[in-house]
Formats: C-alpha cells, sequence, structure tokens
C-alpha cells in the first residue's frame, strides 16, 4: 500500500478477492486456510505527494531510497516462499523504477479495439527512468544504465508473450521503440544480433517515427510493440485511445520480474495515481481494483471466469449508472464495490461462465 488512498484500494481488492475465492469450483471458501491468504507489507510506501509534504531534498532523497530497499527485499521475500501475485497501489514512481531496474521488471498490457489487439511491453529494467542520481548543490546527473543482456531478456519476454496471446503464432509487426540514436549504434546493434538469433524481424525506430507511422497509418493487427519507458509512459493514454476500449483510470496492468530469482512472481497495479486528494473520502475510483482482484484470483487463485464475471458485472453497473464522480457519477468508492459485489454471477462448481473482454492479457 502507498499513502493517499493506498489503503481503501487493499481494502477493495482483498473484498473482492475473497468473494471470488469463497466460491471457487473447487468448493473451498477459504475460511480452512486451503483459501487464498493475503499478507500486507509492513511498510506504508509514499506517494510523490506525501514525499513533498514536510521533506526537504536531503530528507525525500533518503526517503524514496528506503522505500525501494524495502519493497524490493519484501518482493524477493515474497517469491523465495512460493507466492506467484503481489498486488500494489500507486507509491513515489522514483522508488518504484530503482525497483523495477532491480528486479529487471516489465510492464505488459493487452489492447484491443474494433478487432485490432496489440501488445505493448514496456521495457522499465533500463533507461532514463531507473537511473540513479548525485546531488550537489544547484545540481543534479542522473546515470543510467542499457545493455545487450537486459534488451535480451525484455525480447525474449515479448515474444514469448505475444506467441501466448496469440497461440496460433502469427504476429503481425515486431517493432521496437527507443531513442536507440543516442547509444552510439550499440542498441540496434544488438537488436539486429536478437533478430537473427531469435529468427524474427524487429524493426526498431525512434518513437517519434513511430508516433508519425502510428498517427498516419495505425498499426497492423497483432502489433507487438516493445518500447523503452520514457516513451511508453507518456503514450500509454494515446495508445488506449486507439487500440483500447476504456479509460486510463479503470484499466490494471502485470509487471512481471525477469531476474531469475523471482521468476513468476507478477506485480498487479492500478494504472491510476495515487489521489491523495481523495484519501478517505470514499470516492476514489475502485474499477482498475477490481479488476486486478479479478485477474489474481483467475490467474493465481483457481477462480476460473473471474475476469468475465467481473467484466459482465461491471457492464451492468455502467448501464445503470452507478459509478464514481470522475466518470460522471455520484456514487461512493464503497456503493459502487457493494453494488458489484452485488451484482457479481461468480463461478462456482458447474456455473456455465460468461463471455467478456480480457482486461489486463494473459
Amino acid at each position: 500500500m502507498g499513502h493517499g488512498t493506498g489503503p481503501e484500494l487493499a481494502d477493495i481488492f482483498e473484498r473482492v478477492l475473497n468473494a471470488f475465492a469463497a466460491s471457487r469450483p473447487d468448493g473451498s471458501d477459504g475460511a480452512d486456510g486451503s483459501g487464498v491468504d493475503v499478507v500486507r507489507s509492513p511498510r506504508l510506501y509514499h506517494s510523490y505527494v506525501s514525499l513533498r509534504r514536510g521533506h526537504d531534498v536531503a530528507a525525500t532523497q533518503r526517503l524514496t531510497a528506503e522505500d525501494a530497499e524495502h519493497y524490493e527485499a519484501w518482493c524477493r521475500e515474497l517469491a523465495g516462499r512460493g507466492t506467484t501475485a503481489v498486488f500494489r497501489t500507486a507509491i513515489n514512481a522514483q522508488s518504484l523504477y530503482l525497483v523495477r531496474r532491480r528486479l529487471r521488471a516489465v510492464k505488459v498490457d493487452l489492447l484491443t479495439a474494433d478487432g485490432r489487439s496489440l501488445l505493448l511491453v514496456r521495457d522499465q529494467a533500463q533507461g532514463f527512468y531507473t537511473g540513479e542520481n548525485t546531488h550537489v548543490p544547484g545540481e543534479v546527473t542522473r546515470t543510467l544504465t542499457f545493455s545487450h543482456e537486459i534488451t535480451g531478456a525484455v525480447v525474449e519476454h515479448a515474444l514469448e508473450r505475444a506467441r501466448r496471446t496469440w497461440p496460433d503464432g502469427r504476429i503481425g509487426r515486431i517493432v521496437m521503440a527507443y531513442k536507440f540514436h543516442l547509444l552510439d549504434g550499440a542498441f540496434d546493434a544488438w537488436v539486429a544480433e536478437l533478430s537473427e538469433r531469435l529468427g524474427v524481424r524487429i524493426e526498431v525506430f525512434q518513437p517519434d517515427t513511430v508516433n508519425r507511422n502510428l498517427l498516419a497509418h495505425g498499426l497492423p493487427d497483432r502489433t507487438l510493440l516493445i518500447a523503452g519507458n520514457e516513451w511508453a509512459d507518456i503514450m500509454h493514454v494515446m495508445l488506449l485511445d486507439r487500440y483500447g476500449s476504456d479509460r486510463q483510470e479503470n484499466r490494471c496492468t502485470e509487471n512481471v520480474c525477469l531476474d531469475p530469482a523471482l521468476r513468476g512472481l507478477v506485480e498487479y497495479q492500478t494504472v491510476h495515481g495515487s489521489a491523495d486528494d481523495l484519501a478517505g473520502r470514499n470516492l476514489v475510483n475502485p474499477v482498475a481494483t477490481v479488476r486486478a482482484a479479478a485477474l489474481v484470483a483467475e490467474h493465481h487463485a483457481g477462480c476460473p471466469g473471474a475476469v468475465a464475471a467481473t467484466e459482465a458485472a461491471l457492464a451492468v453497473l455502467d448501464e445503470r449508472g452507478v459509478r464514481t464522480p470522475d466518470l460522471g457519477g455520484r456514487h461512493s468508492t464503497s456503493d459502487v464495490v457493494d453494488a458489484l459485489i452485488d451484482t457479481l454471477d461468480v463461478p462456482g462448481p458447474g456455473s456455465v461462465l460468461r463471455d467478456a473482454a480480457l482486461v489486463g492479457g494473459p
């Protein structure tokens, strides 16, 4: 949990997850230890707003490092105990991306619209976002790294995810959007070697070229887009506009740790920020958190159909106009969650699952 609305969203996540666990197809209800165990980190991590509140630069630097070190250690401990899923609310991005580099994380988001699909894989393991700062009076120097090894790991995971997403093996195009022209030709040389070794055609473009092509021609169906975080973070809203069917604030995404010691640990997150201004007001949008709980239930907690059931329930709520003020509604957070729980057609033994759009990808 992070500051701001983190504690409220953590409670929502746990409540929705438990609703699915209570009706698992194997008949276990979680009360006898056979259900889902939810473990919370003992630390409340800072948001950017809470860091800026009453802290000078030196204190911000120290707290950022402490949050990163604690969260990294906690993820490693969980992975060592066999945990496969983590849910995280918004925390200070600088701390988060220090952890992303150390755990070699990629963010994966499947966007679909009008019969087309785009698999976006964001490289969070290297580049400007993962840099380290050195301070002297009146100046900050940020040092960052790119490597052949990490680039290869990111590309290999992206191809693995694309083949799982499109199991017939047809990938329309593989595009990489990086500021490769600033790396003395090393990055595109690495990609050329990877393309030959992996037996696939990988096209590397500067981000502005990808933007131009997107505006002029769109991207073909089944595009695998592997991108540096510097560009992908900014462009996510634009890509959702072209390929997504929902607002950014309603979405969750997954982050996969590629560090061999954490292989298999997946972190699910809300896409929206910490919303510190809404903390304690019972007005934060819960949709992304609900979707994250459904993904964890289905992919990690033995609850098949959780995603479809959640999408069906959200569609009913949308038809009824049950939504928080940021979506134009008049309902509180708890009103929306109560209505969703009441509406959920929770899969149980022998139930027939309803079809609905998958959120977050397989």
